[in-house]
């Protein structure tokens, strides 16, 4: 097999890779009308990390989720292309506030992009924002949310 060629074929193997981002030391918790629920998340907080995010990943604890970090507020807009695991997404403002809530379905093109403005946008598990009753209006906790460019 001729070097470009190899090259090639290890570069799309690398493209279907999952993406295993480290398990934050503090939990992020959400404050919600029954309670404080709390989740062990991974950050992506770099361009290249936010990019690949949940992608080719087939399974995530209900207690788990993925934090994205953006460098300041601003309409954001993802899709599910490449990703089986269908999600809900929390688009976040810069003062910790769930702004909107959007509904990931798997390998989907479609942009979920709400008229909002968020700074933070969190991936749970489908149906673990109406099981833990989270909603627009809630407020999250975490170090990277209370300083998010990390001061």
């Amino acid at each position: 097999m001729p070097l470009f060629l190899f090259a090639g074929v290890l570069g799309a193997a690398a493209q279907t890779t999952v993406m295993r981002l480290p398990v934050d030391p503090d939990p992020l918790v959400i404050e919600t009308a029954a309670g404080e629920r709390q989740f062990r998340i991974e950050i992506a907080d770099e361009a290249s990390e936010r990019q690949r995010g949940l992608m080719f990943r087939q399974s995530m604890p209900d207690d788990r989720g993925m934090l994205f970090i953006f460098p300041a507020e601003s309409r954001q807009g993802f899709w599910m292309q490449n990703t089986p695991l269908p999600l809900d997404l929390l688009f976040i403002g810069a003062d910790g506030v769930v702004r909107a809530i959007g509904k990931g379905v798997p390998f989907s093109t479609e942009s979920i992009s709400p008229d909002v403005e968020s700074q933070f946008v969190l991936e749970l598990v489908a149906g673990t924002a109406q099981k833990s009753g989270i909603e627009v209006g809630d407020r999250l906790r975490h170090p990277r949310i209370e300083a998010p460019a990390g001061r």
